[in-house]
């Protein structure tokens, strides 16, 4: 069975200070690449992005991460892909605090988890 981890990148960036609003781009761009080389035991992340925050990684896959840039909304496209990945089969985690958002993810499959749970172990 596949495992797959879902990840909102403006919930995951946003829930640190670290001056992400400044440049929502380059917040985005070090989030992929701390997934890329990341502690985690997933054999797909999929790290979906929305608004200015596309510009800092293009859509597709980069080793065992694959990017998703949302076309409208992000909690949609979040929804869609942990959607996808449990009709497949695969064991779907979902990361967010949004907690609105998770209540639907798991409605469709998933285990919620926070963004605290994801950046311990980047």
């Amino acid at each position: 069975m596949t495992s797959t981890l879902v990840v909102d990148g403006a919930n995951v960036v946003g829930s640190r200070p670290d001056g992400w609003w400044k440049d929502r781009g380059a917040a985005a761009r070090r989030l992929h690449e701390s997934l890329l080389v990341g502690d985690t035991t997933y054999d797909v992340i999929v790290l979906v992005l929305e608004g200015a925050a596309k510009a800092g990684v293009k859509a597709g896959r980069d080793a065992h991460v694959r990017t998703v840039h949302a076309r409208g909304s992000g909690d949609e496209t979040i929804v869609e892909q942990v959607r996808v990945a449990a009709e497949r089969g695969d064991r779907v985690t979902v990361v967010t605090a949004d907690r609105f958002l998770r209540a639907r993810c798991e409605g469709v499959g998933a285990l919620g988890v926070s963004p605290s749970w994801l950046l311990d172990r980047l």
